[in-house]
């Protein structure tokens, strides 16, 4: 799984290889600690316009499909396993038309030894920033009026697959990586073999586990009122 991420800097600044065309005003500052329920950048095609319009845009953490009574639902989406999305209605439609990117500095995972937890702190070697697949939807709130702005809500959700290599003795999942030159084809709204593009994205997942470094780091992490670079900072010895 993945319930909490890194967004070092501004998300602007790690997808200049994505070629955004519009970035939102409104995203959210840098954090050190990004849980379920919280608002972060996503990159996604808008098929509104032809060709379509590769944006960066706040959303919250934790699907809400369209269909939805109430937002609150979102906060047990804010994973989907890859390998079931197919047979899920919540993430069915998502898979077919809106695939997102979630751009990250790293993410934490939890490592179970008996009854002790550590969180780790797993990210890029080199420093490169981390492309975690997602879905997004829109969820209109019909207790707002129609010309109220903050009406559609808009949520993602980070896909997981099976963990490997090192990855794997932290915990048996981990995100759904996307190499940055297959996110065109990933967020690409034309795709007509989306399930063939998903098994594409699973299989090139560990080429991209492979070049992550993971520590430990300080439980602080676990309290989501913590927020600073000290999260991150190797725990010693």
């Amino acid at each position: 799984m993945c319930g909490r991420f890194v967004v070092a800097n501004v998300a602007s600044e790690l997808v200049g290889v994505l070629r955004v065309d519009v970035t939102s005003p409104d995203l959210p500052a840098p954090s050190y600690n990004v849980a379920p329920m919280a608002t972060a950048a996503i990159v996604l095609d808008s098929a509104k316009t032809d060709p379509p319009t590769r944006r960066l845009e706040p959303a919250r953490w934790g699907l809400v499909p369209g269909w939805a009574k109430d937002p609150k639902i979102g906060a047990r989406a804010f994973n989907a396993r890859a390998e079931e999305l197919e047979d899920k209605p919540m993430f069915r439609a998502a898979l077919i038309k809106r695939r997102a990117v979630v751009p990250a500095t790293g993410y934490y995972e939890w490592k179970h030894e008996g009854d002790t937890k550590t969180p780790h702190f797993i990210h890029p070697a080199d420093g490169s920033p981390l492309f975690l697949a997602g879905l997004y939807e829109w969820w209109k709130d019909p207790a707002r009026a129609d010309d109220d702005p903050a009406r559609w809500v808009l949520s993602f959700t980070v896909l997981t697959r099976d963990a490997i290599g090192d990855l794997g003795s932290i915990h048996d999942r981990m995100p759904l990586f996307l190499d940055a030159d297959f996110a065109d084809a990933w967020l690409d709204t034309d795709t007509e073999n989306v399930g063939d593009v998903l098994d594409a994205a699973i299989d090139a997942a560990p080429d991209v586990a492979r070049s992550l470094d993971a520590f430990p780091v300080d439980a602080a992490v676990g309290n989501v009122r913590n927020d600073s670079p000290d999260l991150i900072r190797p725990l010693a010895s």
